[in-house]
């Protein structure tokens, strides 16, 4: 039985889960944001090939960024990628908690690693997107600073949001 009062926040590669355990927090939040899309994704199989590339092979999808997982026990819990710096921003993407871990902050641990992460990187602005009916995060990432920006996304029902670091 893992201890599921304390979470620790790890850099991946190099320490903590395989890859495997990062493939799965990366299948939870597509599957689960397929659905919200109201797409009938049952399992990996299903969902776009961009997606599905991230999980099968995650190290590829990943090879120029900065992977932050949330560890209870031995047991990954969340994820987050903040993109390499260009031009001075980095994003943030992927931000996922597994559902029985909500509430306890992790998803605000991981954005405050990500943040650190980003300043020692020289990294002037973080920048995110998230969809619109997403309310929760939305509020989670104002709390900490990000406010709405002008959108550099092309799909519908994004809201893109920033912060200076």
């Amino acid at each position: 039985m893992t201890d599921q009062r304390e979470v620790v926040i790890v850099r991946w590669p190099g320490q903590g889960p395989s890859v495997d355990r990062l493939a799965a927090l990366l299948a939870a939040y597509h599957l689960q944001t397929e659905s919200e899309k109201g797409e009938a994704v049952v399992d990996v199989d299903g969902l776009p090939d961009r997606y599905r590339a991230e999980i099968l092979d995650p190290r590829a999808a990943v090879a120029d960024d900065v992977v932050l997982m949330a560890l209870s026990g031995d047991t990954a819990v969340g994820c987050l990628v903040v993109t390499a710096p260009v031009d001075g921003r980095s994003e943030v993407k992927r931000l996922w908690t597994d559902p029985a871990f909500r509430n306890r902050g992790i998803a605000s641990g991981l954005l405050g690693a990500a943040l650190a992460h980003s300043a020692k990187s020289g990294v002037s602005t973080v920048r995110l997107s998230v969809w619109k009916w997403r309310a929760g995060a939305i509020a989670l990432y104002e709390r900490l600073g990000f406010t709405v920006a002008q959108s550099w996304e092309e799909r519908d029902q994004l809201v893109c949001m920033e912060r200076a670091v």
